[in-house]
């Protein structure tokens, strides 16, 4: 068995520290740094919003507000420092300026026209050290990978159950499978999303059956995801609202029924402007699709699938969606909840990038139960889809599994 690497405890550190920026950082990546002298963290940092100083300087000046001299010190820095100038000077140059000579670095960065620090810092004769918890530091900038190198946002599917597998009775009943921590830490979830400009997606049955609002009833999202499953708001019913909502996306066939139901759908009634429904090219061109439009929502026909990907009840190419989601509404993040139809879906299709599944302490033991996912036939457990499960936490009384495909 491989020891560990003698900075890999800083590094998790630095880790914790870079999740402090989520949302906030948005588009940038989320980094987190500190500075290690004799076994002991004395200055740290993490990237605070985009346009605000690097974790890098962030952490060499609280190591000046504290009387730390960092030549003296070494650097640990989940991503590889910059090194252009962009919004901010680079970093590979502030670390070199600072006098530090060891260097340990998780990834190198995956942006071509900012990478180059790692090198740079070496031809000045400082030691830098690559790849320390490195799939743990590519997993925290999966969102960043994404929007560089596709013209998707990032895609969490969010869905509770209980330990045998169901998501509602065999009756639809559903409320409430998890805990009420858990069910702050998604509004938590809404409010981040939301802050970076995000939405949250939903299918036809969640809409129908549960007249959702998606709204972040929840302002603070700082601790809440992923570093404390517990964090969120203290109370979800009284908190205030985020300083922006996000989109409130709904899948479905069946625009007939919203048109019928644009009175009471509480989507329509309060928050028209910010809902978009995706539906079939021929139902969004059919009358019942401009009187949802004339309550101030958009309706977006997307093509169908063909074959046998037409997968998960939807049968749309959630694709086109996503990718227009990004380009036309500038939507960084997509939260999906459900139901389990429309994530088998987007399983399928390879647009999931990070599963939260809470799995509550409970058991119904009813086979006619709605399961977590269902409508695919494999025969052999090799057709089964994989994915790694990327870290595993409390939330009070249940269990969150952060999954991820696998590489």
């Amino acid at each position: 068995m491989t020891a560990p690497h003698p900075f890999e405890i800083f590094m998790r550190e630095a880790i914790a520290l870079a999740r402090r920026g989520r949302w906030r950082a948005a588009p940038n990546p989320t980094v987190g740094a500190v500075l290690v002298r004799d076994g002991q963290v004395v200055a740290h940092g993490y990237h605070t919003a985009c346009g605000m100083p690097h974790a890098e300087v962030e952490c060499l000046r609280d190591a000046a507000a504290n009387g730390v001299n960092p030549a003296a010190c070494t650097l640990v820095v989940t991503l590889e420092p910059c090194n252009h100038h962009g919004k901010t000077p680079p970093c590979s140059r502030a670390v070199l300026d600072a006098g530090i000579r060891h260097v340990v670095v998780g990834m190198a960065d995956p942006n071509p026209v900012a990478r180059g620090g790692a090198e740079f810092l070496r031809q000045h004769g400082v030691h830098v050290e690559m790849g320390v918890c490195e799939q743990d530091c590519r997993d925290l900038v999966a969102d960043f990978v994404t929007w560089k190198k596709t013209d998707l946002p990032y895609v969490i599917l969010k869905l509770a159950s209980t330990l045998d597998g169901r998501i509602a009775t065999r009756t639809g009943h559903s409320q409430w499978i998890s805990c009420p921590a858990s069910r702050r830490r998604v509004h938590a979830i809404r409010a981040g999303a939301g802050h970076a400009g995000g939405a949250v997606l939903v299918g036809g049955g969640t809409l129908f059956a549960d007249n959702p609002l998606l709204t972040a009833r929840c302002g603070d999202f700082s601790d809440a995801f992923p570093v404390a499953p517990q964090g969120g708001c203290p109370n979800v019913d009284d908190a205030a609202a985020p300083r922006r909502q996000p989109l409130a996306v709904a899948v479905t066939s069946r625009m007939d029924e919203v048109a019928a139901r644009a009175g009471d759908l509480v989507l329509l009634q309060q928050r028209a402007a910010d809902a978009i429904f995706w539906t079939t090219e021929a139902a969004a061109a059919s009358p019942a699709a401009d009187t949802v439009r004339a309550t101030g929502a958009r309706v977006w026909g997307l093509p169908s699938l063909s074959g046998t990907e037409s997968t998960g009840g939807t049968g749309l190419d959630l694709r086109v969606g996503l990718a227009r989601l990004r380009s036309e509404a500038g939507c960084l993040y997509v939260l999906c909840e459900g139901g389990g139809q429309l994530g088998l879906a987007l399983l399928e299709a390879g647009l999931v990038h990070e599963f939260e599944l809470h799995l509550a302490p409970k058991v119904l033991g009813d086979n006619a139960a709605r399961p977590l996912f269902d409508g695919r036939a494999p025969l052999r457990m090799d057709d089964a889809l994989g994915l790694r499960v990327a870290a595993t936490a409390t939330s009070d009384e249940d269990l969150v599994i952060t999954l991820r495909p696998k590489a």
